[in-house]
């Protein structure tokens, strides 16, 4: 009875297995796109250069079936983005059943420059709208994600808004994916939140804040609250995974770590 029971136990560990290894098995083999701004680009230098951005570090969280293409460029706005064909480059490569995610915000508010200005109600919600709509041509998956928030406590310790007080660019990403009943990810919210958990000194550790003589790469230091550590962005593609999860999203089926 004993050499039964140890028999039935290996069978049903065996079953659990095997049943696993065909779900994995069974997925369709996907490209994950990431198109946005610094805060999600890849850096080049990461030899010596201790910056990320959150997309640089997704490849981490999901498993073979996968492969991540960061084409997320520093310093675009959506303007800029369409403008110098980068998104024709991803739009050409896009397949059945691939994925796209679309974060800007940042450089699409600086209003002291033509090339990458949009109005938050017109020129940047017809982008995003532009990118969803194509994205859906190739019968591919569009995910919107909103901006993530800029480093900025006030003298009462406040995490306050930097740019677009009125909320109006993250607000447009939302209700363009609302429109078009596609996944939105809540980064302004998230990254908010997660600021405000480090607290006013040790938020400094998700972004480049260096004393003099710190850090190599800058000697002379650095305070810079947008771009992000190793750390932050890290910190940063966890949420965006969570989410995934949390929102029973397709896309969480390729995750590989217990989050």
């Amino acid at each position: 009875m004993k050499h039964f029971k140890i028999l039935v136990l290996l069978c049903i560990l065996v079953s659990c297995k095997t049943s696993g290894q065909i779900v994995q098995d069974t997925l369709q083999v996907v490209t994950l796109y990431t198109i946005g701004d610094s805060t999600m680009s890849n850096r080049k230098d990461i030899d010596t250069n201790p910056s990320r951005g959150w997309g640089q570090m997704l490849p981490l969280y999901f498993n073979e079936n996968i492969t991540v293409k960061n084409y997320a460029k520093s310093g675009h706005s959506t303007r800029s983005y369409i403008n110098e064909k980068r998104w024709d480059t991803v739009y050409s490569k896009l397949q059945e059943g691939d994925y796209v995610f679309i974060q800007f915000g940042h450089n699409d508010q600086k209003h002291k420059d033509p090339n990458r200005y949009t109005n938050a109600n017109t020129a940047y919600r017809y982008n995003l709208i532009k990118f969803v709509e194509e994205t859906l041509e190739k019968k591919a998956h569009p995910i919107i994600l909103s901006s993530i928030v800029r480093r900025n406590f006030n003298t009462y310790g406040v995490l306050v808004d930097t740019v677009d007080k009125a909320n109006t660019y993250p607000l447009q990403a939302r209700l363009v994916a609302k429109e078009y009943n596609i996944p939105f990810i809540d980064l302004q919210y998230l990254t908010e939140v997660l600021e405000q958990s480090y607290g006013v000194e040790g938020s400094k550790k998700l972004h480049l804040h260096f004393a003099p003589g710190e850090e190599a790469y800058y000697p002379n230091g650095n305070k810079d609250d947008t771009h992000l550590s190793i750390l932050g962005a890290t910190e940063i593609a966890t949420l965006v995974a969570k989410e995934l999860k949390k929102q029973n999203l397709p896309l969480a089926a390729y995750l590989k770590k217990e989050l």
